[in-house]
């Protein structure tokens, strides 16, 4: 399955994907696309739905029909750092030997397409492709054998970052990637039964229709079961938790001369299977 939500900023309401691309509404089934419906038994009550039953939502998802993040209500924005080893060369890091773990903010989050605003005075703001994971059910200290039975599904992460906020201004990671609208999520989330193998998928992204990411997350350092169990370990996973899992390399700081965002530029962006983001870059 694929799960939207839409509908204006605030306001969205629970959908679902049909074969044909268009969204069809949940609002009489579940409440959101969050908490108790991530669940294994409510997903699968979902799953045997017939998509043609539901009522049509009028408008093209994402040509006229808002899509908001695809999931509502995250108690955590889990992120990881530094997790495929060419990235971390670009950015003149070593591969840390445990994966790096630091948060984004929820007020971050925003929708697959909308604008990504610039902090005012920020100089330094990046992109980064991320593969994203929603948690199901929840749960501490999780075995690594059993951490997929912990996933609802998978989506699109773009982890926007401002550089100088993050590195150079004293203090931890947090300070540069928790800016409001740094946390593009969606456009849908995908079911693990449709998302294919997470470990083996395309991911890119463009700025102004320059590819500047190109990879696969198959050069992970650390694999998504070991994350869910690692991660785990330090804190409780709950419903509608969202583990970023890191970006391959192609970020502008590692590029030379480094290459920064700038308002009015376009950033796209996909992981294969999981649709495609587009947001415009405005001063905020």
């Amino acid at each position: 399955m694929r799960l939207v939500r839409f509908g204006a900023r605030g306001g969205e309401r629970p959908g679902m994907v049909d074969r044909e691309g268009r969204v069809r509404d949940l609002s009489a089934i579940v409440p959101d696309v969050a908490g108790e419906t991530l669940l294994p038994d409510t997903l699968a009550r979902l799953a045997t739905l017939d998509p043609s039953a539901l009522p049509l939502v009028p408008g093209v998802p994402q040509a006229g029909l808002r899509l908001g993040p695809c999931v509502g209500r995250v108690g955590k924005f889990v992120c990881i750092g530094l997790n495929y080893a060419d990235h971390a060369a670009e950015a003149g890091m070593p591969v840390p030997p445990e994966p790096v773990i630091f948060g984004k903010w929820t007020s971050s989050i925003s929708g697959p397409d909308d604008d990504v605003e610039l902090p005012r005075g920020s100089v330094k703001t990046d992109w980064e492709v991320e593969l994203g994971i929603v948690i199901g059910r929840g749960g501490r200290y999780i075995e690594e054998e059993d951490a997929l039975s912990h996933v609802a599904g998978y989506c699109v992460v773009n982890d926007v970052s401002e550089r100088e906020y993050q590195v150079e201004r004293a203090g931890t990671w947090d300070k540069g990637k928790g800016c409001d609208t740094f946390g593009p999520v969606g456009p849908w989330l995908v079911t693990p039964d449709e998302a294919g193998d997470v470990g083996n998928l395309a991911m890119w992204l463009e700025v102004e229709g320059e590819r500047m990411q190109q990879g696969t997350t198959a050069t992970m350092v650390y694999k998504v079961p070991f994350l869910i169990s690692y991660v785990s370990r330090f804190m409780s996973l709950q419903p509608g938790d969202l583990i970023a899992t890191g970006t391959p390399p192609g970020v502008g700081m590692g590029r030379k001369p480094p290459r920064y965002l700038k308002a009015g530029e376009v950033m796209r962006l996909s992981v294969e299977g999981l649709g495609v983001q587009t947001q415009r870059v405005v001063q905020g």
